[in-house]
């Protein structure tokens, strides 16, 4: 297997024999969704998949920097706090550390966090939470305690807003244990992935990407089901073939 080019942050790579990889892991990759029937932005999948989730367990809540009123910096809240009220989508101060550890707790105390930060950047700010109070529970607790938490929102480039709120910090997450880290990038993804991730046990980081929000993409009928999830953990084929083998990683 050769690494070829790196274009857009996507690593393609060229194998004599993709099948053979293909069928040599049957139950780490899966096909995408066929017959498109529609069109949705990426803020509208991730807003619809919250809106479900919401609507489907109480114990799930959002809480962040201008998520309620305002509807999220990115409108991706958008209609949440009209529909749930303050109760459930929550504007908190400007202060990362602060409402990171409110969503850690309440996670500890059975509820379903999503925690938004504006930019991952600001996320730094929170880092304690993240990784000592959130990811390494489970394992500090031997397995007997459960941090059923996303920390979601744009993370890496990002349209005029400078290096400082432009940092990826993909592979500054993936090397903490007790992590899951996802990347969506399509409509599909950002829906399926999101759902999955409010519904796993354990802490989730989700970097979304700000250049990607208002971009829309054609989905199934089958992504618009209330039912539709994408598992976590396994590669995702968009479309098989017989020579050559492309593994995208990230949009930078």
């Amino acid at each position: 297997m050769v690494l070829s080019c790196k274009l857009f942050g996507k690593l393609k790579f060229i194998a004599s024999k993709p099948n053979g990889l293909l069928k040599a892991f049957p139950s780490a990759s899966f096909s995408t969704t066929s017959q498109r029937s529609a069109q949705v932005m990426v803020r509208d999948a991730l807003n619809s998949a919250m809106d479900e989730e919401m609507e489907k367990d109480e114990r799930v809540f959002l809480l962040g920097e201008e998520v309620a009123m305002y509807d999220g910096a990115y409108k991706v809240s958008r209609g949440l706090w009209k529909k749930y009220g303050d109760k459930r989508v929550i504007d908190t101060p400007i202060t990362e550390i602060g409402f990171a550890g409110i969503a850690v707790g309440a996670a500890l105390a059975g509820l379903r966090p999503v925690c938004e930060f504006m930019t991952f950047n600001f996320s730094m700010q929170a880092i304690d939470h993240i990784i000592n109070s959130a990811a390494k529970t489970f394992y500090m607790s031997a397995g007997k305690i459960n941090v059923p938490i996303v920390f979601r929102g744009p993370n890496g480039a990002a349209s005029g807003v400078a290096a400082q709120h432009s940092q990826c910090f993909a592979a500054w997450y993936a090397n903490c244990p007790g992590l899951k880290v996802i990347s969506p990038y399509s409509s599909e993804d950002c829906r399926g992935l999101l759902k999955s991730a409010i519904r796993d046990p354990d802490p989730v980081v989700f970097l979304e990407n700000e250049l990607l929000y208002g971009v829309p993409f054609e989905v199934s009928d089958e992504v618009m089901s209330k039912d539709f999830v994408l598992p976590i953990g396994k590669a995702k084929i968009e479309k098989a073939g017989m020579s050559v083998l492309e593994v995208q990683l990230i949009v930078f």
